[in-house]
């Protein structure tokens, strides 16, 4: 089986992986604008000036999925998974596979709220979103 990818910090990077591993979600800001955007680099997308950092709330909403039915490297009996777009209540969007969530559309309702987990991964922790824990208690009962 091949092991799945795993992302490799960067210069640009490695204040989101550092704070990531404290349990935290943060994401670069345009000096100039104050307009968050993703992913991290350098320079502002927005202005090509200085970028700056923020926390995260953590609350998003689902924006698009898809569910796969071929695996990917390292997903191998695996399938199906969802591959799913949350979009981050500061604006950018973030991709996340929805950990516990069943991959049957009928319970993945474009706009429903999620929430932030955090998942450790061979040294690398990831940012993921799951449905709110509201949604996943209505699905159980």
């Amino acid at each position: 089986m091949n092991a799945k990818f795993l992302p490799q910090p960067t210069p640009e990077t490695r204040l989101f992986w550092d704070k990531a591993r404290a349990g935290e979600l943060w994401l670069p800001r345009c000096v100039d604008t104050g307009r968050v955007f993703f992913p991290p680099r350098a320079f502002s997308p927005f202005t090509g000036g200085a970028v700056d950092w923020v926390r995260a709330s953590g609350r998003a909403t689902l924006a698009s999925y898809v569910i796969v039915h071929r695996p990917a490297p390292g997903f191998e009996g695996e399938v199906p998974y969802i591959v799913a777009m949350a979009a981050l209540e500061e604006g950018p969007h973030l991709l996340t596979n929805l950990p516990g969530a069943p991959a049957d559309p009928s319970g993945l309702v474009i706009g429903a709220p999620l929430e932030l987990v955090f998942e450790e991964r061979d040294g690398i922790v990831l940012p993921q979103f799951r449905l709110a824990a509201s949604l996943q208690a209505e699905d159980a009962a």
